[in-house]
């Protein structure tokens, strides 16, 4: 079959980008817009070889877990990519995803249960990053996202998935773009409203604790489903040593290390943004901290050098989409605590490292999927990384 061509098939799973998965002729192809169990037409757009791309002719048969979306921008705008599926279809499908990377990249054979931390599937998003309007006309609002296809941004006048500090703002028109940038971010939750350009630094309440935060710096897009984590993850530090120290590796504003200060006398942080640690500083007053302005690698290659002694009992980390860098993969495997908990934003990256670490002594004993952006293909999850009886250290 060649670009052009029609083809008739059931689509059988969601794949990591928010794809739908066809097979036809022993070839696989993703076609966006489908849902599990739907059977449709699509015409082939595009041939790597192995596996090719579809683009939905005709919906033949719909899945029981089809919907309409809630957004008339849906397609048009690059900000949601399943609104099509029902929010319980979202999670299964990214479950599949993350089971399936596990066994294929990580060569697990065997997982622990996924369990699953939902969200609420429409207005939970407290950050967002939003570009100019290019020449924006009198009844078109100035600021959007980014076109699913190509550069342009589409005006927005609403987004169901945004806060309402967000949606209130939007619709009102009072997001204006600041004079010397082209897209800005803005974080709004219960009643706050920050933005770059403008009040940029405020003060948020999370879990019960204060944080300061900064719109222009790094910090979880969904403070309801953030506060499940850090629950779990203090949960956990009770399994720790609190006679040894802990590391939260990526610390960003130093979040994690704000509720994990209670259990444990002396914390590391470690954050390659020097503005996010500056932050954090202001965040974690009063307390015995380590701040290392550095980035993953060079910590890393540092506490090889240095042979680190006490060790680490607890130890956070909370990557990037690249996942880690392979000197702190090849020290945690040499040298890193009994329990550690890995927050990833990207099941495939993440499944790479679990490979890693578990040839270096770590069993995967916990791994959670919390969705932090509904409507959206992104997957983050925690794996809980024990180290085995005689592990390497």
């Amino acid at each position: 079959m060649k670009s052009g061509d029609f083809f008739t098939a059931p689509v059988e799973s969601l794949a990591a980008g928010g794809s739908g998965v066809l097979h036809h002729n022993g070839k696989t192809f993703f076609m966006d817009y489908t849902v599990p169990g739907d059977t449709v037409t699509g015409r082939i757009i595009g041939d790597s070889g192995s596996w090719g791309r579809a683009e939905l002719v005709d919906l033949h048969e719909a899945s029981p877990g089809r919907t309409e979306p809630v957004c008339g921008l849906f397609g048009k705008c690059g900000g949601c990519s399943l609104q099509h599926m029902e929010y319980g279809f979202q999670l299964e499908g990214k479950q599949s995803v993350v089971r399936d990377a596990f066994a294929r990249i990580g060569g697990f054979p065997e997982l622990p249960a996924v369990d699953i931390v939902p969200s609420s599937p429409l207005g939970y998003r407290n950050r967002m990053q939003f570009h100019r309007v290019p020449a924006p006309k009198p009844k078109f609002p100035p600021v959007g996202l980014k076109e699913k296809s190509g550069t342009g941004v589409v005006p927005l006048a609403d987004c169901p998935i945004a806060d309402s500090g967000i949606r209130n703002a939007l619709q009102n028109r009072d997001l204006i773009p600041p004079p010397d940038k082209d897209r800005f971010t803005v974080y709004s939750r219960e009643g706050i409203l920050l933005r770059e350009g403008g009040t940029a630094r405020g003060s948020v309440s999370l879990a019960g604790k204060t944080i300061t935060m900064d719109a222009g710096i790094f910090f979880q897009s969904n403070g309801e489903v953030l506060e499940k984590l850090v629950r779990d993850l203090v949960a956990l530090a009770q399994r720790a040593d609190p006679d040894l120290p802990a590391a939260d590796v990526y610390a960003g504003v130093g979040t994690f290390s704000v509720f994990l200060r209670d259990r444990f006398g002396k914390i590391d942080l470690i954050e390659g943004n020097p503005a996010a640690l500056a932050i954090a500083r202001e965040n974690l007053r009063g307390t015995d901290f380590g701040f290392y302005a550095l980035r993953d690698d060079h910590w890393a290659k540092q506490q090889t050098a240095k042979k680190k002694n006490p060790p680490y009992g607890f130890m956070v980390l909370d990557p990037p989409r690249e996942g880690l860098a392979p000197p702190l993969s090849l020290w945690l495997s040499n040298e890193g605590p009994a329990l550690a908990a890995y927050v990833s934003c990207n099941p495939v990256t993440m499944a790479r490292d679990a490979r890693t670490l578990a040839a270096g002594g770590y069993r995967l004993t916990e791994l959670r999927l919390y969705d932090f952006y509904p409507q959206t293909a992104h997957i983050e999850c925690l794996g809980v990384f024990e180290r085995t009886p005689g592990g390497a250290r």
